[in-house]
């Protein structure tokens, strides 16, 4: 049976905060003369930009002593001067214009006492500018985005279509195949421009504060069709993951006054950051906490046997808490049974975000490797790598960039597709190879479940690519890691044999994309022989601006036992000049 071909001017893969703002931006521009099509693997209102909690960043009030400068200035030295300045420029100047766009189509904006929209501090920045909506923020962007979007015609919903792979021939976008969960057939999707917003890869960890749908999909197959993947390595953990399980407990608890002890009752944040104390970015404050644990000033959980720290907000008191915290108090009782107003809940650093991702350039359109754009193909939000967080994301500025990114595409795609021909076909056997390889997973008759395939790798992400990284666990945790790859297609055993909502082949697939992108975040940050953000060596303790202030560029190549090389690009460097990080 022939592949059937779904066409759209322009398809918007994943629904998140970054794809329903390009949405938005193509029909609010454009109207009528472009249809889009939105892919998404989940329902539409059911991707992870739903859980966002603490804010946005943006510099709303210069009268007050805010200022684009300070918020790019907090930025790049947050990402330890790996952010693209000029990226980190057009970013900050954008945002305050997104959160009045928002608060005009209805976003439910926490206010000052005068009715102007309300901000709070946040970890590494210098002003109190992360803007709120209490602790439910990504859920009240996504509300009003959709709603927004809900006023336009001429775009069409394709719910839990799972994205297996792009079609990139010549520099040029040509399409993308989807599974259809709900009739078990293979679709090939064309279009005159695509933006890929399918979110980052926090589930390479067990110990995330990512839904299970967050499995890197986007970088895999961009990494299978031959796009560059920048700065791979540079994964975030966030110092406040929820024990046992992981859930976010957001930095606007710190921000609020909430505060880090130990087993000892320490405030142990005045030895590591004694200005912004538990207020320093989420790098600083992650590694605080990992040697709390590491020197024996830790508590451990008696039932999973994990280490963990105090978050202490007794002494905000009910009132605040309520008003401020809602969701954070209601996930402590729900979840571990404790009530926040009345005692510390317990949290370590759990996997949070990728600044790496997707190359693109400043406008968000996908580079080669050699720095051509992929005619039509943009990526936005975390599956995006413009630099805006180099080695080290502040909080507040991922749903900032999601809003700034999905503008920027969503214009710039819809200026593309209104000006190009129609895209000439892919090669004529690209859909029976991707037919072969996604069905051939279905004949395997014995094999490994990919559940314990899973388990093995995150194993291996959490001993040997965690908050502290060395040499020697991390060459024996990629040696391990290409083993399970390298494995996979041929041991694989999918149980479900039928098409029709196939989790357990879903499952097997997302499986082999975080096998792949575990590969190159563990070959990237192998070679990276430093200390930069989130990439923190013990064997190389100290930054390295002589050999290392570049942008590690990672693309496929078959040619290699690791299937992947690496080049490195400039960091751009526009206003200032790295300095030593003090908080």
């Amino acid at each position: 049976m022939p592949v059937e071909t779904i066409y759209h001017d322009i398809v918007i893969v994943g629904s998140g905060i970054a794809g329903l703002r390009a949405a938005v931006e193509i029909k609010r521009r454009y109207g009528d003369k472009l249809n889009v099509g939105m892919v998404s693997k989940v329902q539409l209102m059911r991707s992870h930009s739903v859980a966002a909690e603490g804010g946005t960043a943006a510099a709303l009030y210069p009268q007050e002593g805010d200022s684009f400068t300070l918020h790019a200035w907090d930025t790049i030295k947050g990402s330890d001067f790996l952010a693209d300045q000029d990226v980190v420029w057009n970013f900050v100047k954008i945002m305050p214009e997104e959160i009045l766009l928002l608060d005009h189509w209805g976003m439910p904006w926490s206010r000052r006492p005068d009715g102007r929209i309300m901000q709070r501090p946040f970890g590494g920045h210098s002003f109190p500018r992360t803007t709120m909506a209490a602790d439910r923020l990504g859920h009240a962007a996504m509300r009003t985005l959709y709603n927004k979007l809900l006023q336009y015609d001429g775009w069409e919903r394709y719910d839990e279509w799972f994205v297996t792979d792009f079609i990139i021939e010549n520099n040029a976008y040509k399409g993308l195949f989807a599974i259809n969960l709900k009739d078990g057939k293979l679709y090939m999707f064309r279009s005159k421009a695509a933006i890929i917003a399918m979110g980052g890869l926090g589930r390479l960890y067990p110990f995330t504060t990512y839904a299970h749908t967050v499995t890197g999909d986007g970088m895999a197959a961009a990494y299978r069709a031959g796009l560059a993947i920048k700065d791979p390595e540079m994964v975030q953990f966030h110092p406040t993951g929820l024990v046992p399980n992981g859930i976010l407990i957001t930095e606007g608890a710190r921000g609020e006054g909430a505060i880090l002890k130990n087993k000892n009752g320490e405030r142990f944040m005045t030895r590591y950051a004694p200005k912004f104390l538990d207020l320093a970015p989420r790098d600083v404050v992650s590694r605080a906490i990992y040697t709390e644990y590491l020197q024996g000033r830790a508590f451990i959980d008696e039932a999973s046997g994990m280490p963990y720290v105090q978050l202490d907000m007794t002494h905000l008191g009910e009132e605040k808490i309520n008003e401020k915290l809602p969701n954070i108090r209601e996930i402590g009782i729900r979840y571990v049974g404790i009530d926040p107003v009345e005692e510390p809940l317990p949290v370590f650093p759990a996997a949070h975000y990728h600044m790496g991702g997707i190359a693109t350039d400043i406008y968000y359109r996908v580079m080669t490797p050699d720095g051509k754009w992929v005619k039509g193909l943009f990526a936005a939000g975390e599956a995006a790598a413009a630099s805006v967080h180099g080695a080290n994301r502040l909080g507040g500025n991922a749903t900032a960039e999601c809003l700034v990114s999905g503008r920027i595409t969503g214009m710039l795609a819809g200026e593309y597709a209104l000006k190009a021909g129609e895209p000439s076909s892919p090669e004529p056997d690209v859909a029976k190879k991707e037919e072969d390889f996604v069905w051939g997973l279905l004949k395997r008759e014995s094999g490994t479940p990919s559940y314990q395939v899973k388990k093995q790798m995150h194993d291996i992400m959490m001993k040997d690519f965690y908050v502290f990284r060395d040499n020697t666990n991390m060459s024996e945790g990629l040696s391990e890691l290409l083993k399970l790859r390298d494995s996979f297609l041929t041991s694989v055993y999918i149980e479900d044999k039928d098409t029709i909502y196939n989790t357990d082949l879903v499952a097997a697939l997302e499986t082999y994309n975080m096998l792949q992108d575990a590969v190159i975040v563990a070959a990237a940050a192998l070679n990276r022989t430093e200390s930069r953000g989130a990439h923190y060596r013990t064997d190389y303790p100290k930054r390295d601006d002589v050999n290392w202030l570049k942008h590690t560029i990672a693309v496929k190549d078959v040619s290699t036992n690791l299937g992947v090389s690496f080049t490195y690009q400039p960091v751009t460097l526009t206003t200032w000049k790295p300095v030593e990080r003090k908080y």
